[in-house]
């Protein structure tokens, strides 16, 4: 379905790309139909398996199926698996690699991921990539924007940052969990320069030192200009310090398969959201779908949806003989925002194999 979210504000002076991110692209293998988590000095047969591109990709890849013109700056393996990588992103996904590289020499870092009991256990192995020639990180980083997507670490600000937000990006950031203990809101100094924080409500609470998610979202909104704080399969809660109005939408239940890659596919249902000019419940609950449409496939970036699945939800809601169910008459909205027709196409997803030697 080509459906562009932003049509209705695009000018003709404003920023080729929509959004740009930076970060490291992984290999993901994942494992699913495990009916526990395996088990010391034993072997466990999962029933399903897929490969896709992970790490930053899982943004990259759920803005790009969101209708936004993505750009990602990262490194790639000189490998088989960087090579497929870069061909599912760039060939798949139409995102923009123009400022990303492949590193000789350099293999991909790999995650195995196991998905079970509605959690998941991963694995890693890789190096870091060698820097490029030159005084910056990637040439032209970072690209006139309208958006830019940060995961920010304590102790740590990068640059690219500070310089996407003063040539106009909004910046909006999510964080992982502190090893250090600390949880020192201070610490996270490019929080400064962002538009928007996103955490969980696990993380949200011990930076703020409260006890309930919302409470954290109203400390977080005397910091950052919009505070949303995921939480999990009950949704999430926003405060928009600038309006000072709050929503809070509840999750939308589903059967799990893989909750890989859910809450990148959240920031970007909520990014979009927000340069549409959407209002803030209904940014909420677009996230909250987006994200909750994506566990029911497994493979990180390659179980975001696009608009046709957001469609065939929606309009599967109304095609019901009572109707909307109260709970979700909220979505509404997606009458006006959605086609009356659309043309299925087939969105890739994750398979066993980077790919057969030979195709059918």
């Amino acid at each position: 379905m080509d459906l562009d979210p932003l049509g209705s504000v695009r000018a003709p002076l404003d920023p080729d790309c929509d959004v740009f991110l930076t970060g490291t692209v992984f290999l993901d293998i994942i494992f699913t139909g495990l009916d526990s988590a395996p088990v010391r000095g034993t072997e466990s047969w999962a029933r399903g398996m897929g490969q896709s591109p992970g790490g930053v990709a899982n943004m990259a890849t759920a803005l790009a199926r969101l209708g936004l013109r993505t750009s990602l700056a990262a490194a790639f393996g000189d490998d088989h698996y960087g090579e497929y990588c870069w061909d599912a992103l760039e060939q798949g996904e139409g995102i923009d690699l123009g400022m990303s590289r492949t590193v000789p020499g350099w293999h991909s870092p790999v995650t195995v991921s196991m998905a079970y009991e509605g959690e998941r256990t991963m694995v890693s192995h890789g190096h870091e990539a060698p820097p490029p020639a030159g005084p910056d990180p990637f040439p032209q980083c970072p690209p006139r924007a309208r958006a830019a997507v940060a995961s920010l670490a304590p102790g740590r600000q990068e640059e690219w940052i500070a310089a996407a937000a003063r040539r106009g990006a909004k910046v909006f950031a999510d964080v992982g969990w502190d090893e250090t203990g600390r949880w020192d809101l201070g610490a996270l100094g490019d929080l400064a320069h962002c538009e928007a924080f996103l955490p969980n409500a696990d993380e949200a609470m011990r930076y703020t030192r409260t006890e309930c998610p919302r409470a954290a979202a109203r400390a977080l909104a005397e910091v950052v200009p919009l505070a949303v704080v995921t939480m999990g399969a009950q949704g999430a809660y926003a405060v928009d310090a600038g309006s000072g109005a709050s929503a809070e939408v509840p999750g939308i239940t589903v059967e799990a398969l893989d909750p890989t890659g859910a809450g990148d596919v959240f920031v970007a249902g909520f990014l979009t959201g927000t340069l549409a000019g959407w209002p803030l419940a209904d940014r909420l609950a677009f996230a909250c779908l987006t994200a909750a449409l994506s566990v029911q496939e497994f493979g990180g970036s390659l179980s975001a949806p696009g608009w046709e699945e957001v469609a065939q939800w929606w309009r599967a809601l109304t095609a019901r003989p009572g109707g909307v169910p109260r709970p979700l008459r909220h979505y509404a909205f997606l009458e006006e925002l959605l086609p009356s027709r659309s043309r299925p196409w087939p969105r890739r997803r994750a398979v066993p194999t980077i790919g057969f030697r030979h195709t059918a």
